[in-house]
């Protein structure tokens, strides 16, 4: 009788969640759309900075296919798409906000990467505005 040599896939929920909005542009791209709530291709690109066109377009694809983000595309010459976040995006927008004020707390202040403020979720020496 066959048996299956690996076992099946079992994973705590923070494995879904760190899958889907976790690394380091998906929740970039969620905090700027959170903010910003509707963009064209270019001005997310101008947004995000230091993103290459190519991992923009494969993270936005993964994004819209866990629905986390929708895509709208017009029909005009020239072609019109714009990006924003759907319920499921919106409703990530929190939990990350709540992630960025303990960062804020616990990382290293002497950081050249640290930012005092983060314009993107509001974040503030430690509180949440």
């Amino acid at each position: 009788m066959y048996q299956k040599k690996m076992q099946e896939d079992i994973r705590c929920p923070l494995e879904y969640g760190l899958e889907v909005f976790g690394g380091k542009w998906k929740s970039r791209i969620i905090c700027v759309l959170a903010e910003k709530k509707r963009l064209r291709y270019s001005e997310l690109r101008r947004e995000m900075a230091n993103i290459t066109n190519a991992v923009l377009a494969t993270t936005l694809k993964e994004l819209i296919a866990d629905e986390m983000i929708h895509r709208k595309q017009f029909d005009e010459i020239p072609p019109r798409v714009e990006y924003c976040l759907t319920e499921k995006g919106n409703s990530v927008v929190p939990i990350l906000r709540s992630i960025c004020g303990w960062a804020g707390i616990y990382q290293n202040e002497d950081s050249e990467l640290s930012l005092p403020q983060c314009k993107k979720c509001n974040y503030r020496g430690g509180k949440l505005e």
